[in-house]
């Protein structure tokens, strides 16, 4: 029972650390920005891919590990799988800006870089989506989706 506490704890400050680096991201993206400050986002977009990283292997711990719920109780949950695929779905719209982050931080820290217009709309996307997802976890919780 001590571990399934601590996975679930670590699920938990996971998804606030997505949050708070999805929103930092957002808050401090500009049109232009310099490379100093590219670096300090692709910084917080890499606390971003951990935290992801880290609320997947918690997530799936709990799911097959056999800890809490039987894996059924999951598998057999419509809502588990909507909220799987807007992960995914959030996970594959993060590529482009951490991508673009990665390779633009580099050089001269006072050089201006032009943001594309995209890296904004997918940032709010992702935030969009991942709002989404404890609205889904609360319903299924409850046993909503359950088709076994």
């Amino acid at each position: 029972m001590t571990i399934e506490i601590l996975l679930r704890y670590l699920h938990f400050i996971s998804i606030f650390a997505i949050v708070g680096s999805l929103v930092s991201e957002h808050l401090l993206l500009k049109k232009s920005m310099s490379r100093k400050e590219i670096k300090k986002i692709a910084t917080i977009d890499g606390i971003y891919g951990i935290a992801a990283m880290t609320l997947l292997a918690a997530g799936l711990t709990l799911w097959l590990g056999g800890y809490g719920k039987p894996s059924e109780f999951y598998t057999h949950n419509f809502i588990f799988h909507i909220k799987i695929t807007l992960f995914v779905t959030i996970g594959i719209l993060s590529i482009y800006p951490t991508v673009f982050f990665s390779k633009n931080r580099k050089g001269n820290p006072d050089d201006v870089v032009s943001i594309p217009k995209i890296i904004f709309m997918l940032l709010r996307i992702e935030l969009l989506l991942l709002f989404i997802i404890p609205l889904l976890a609360g319903l299924m919780a409850k046993g909503i989706g359950y088709f076994g």
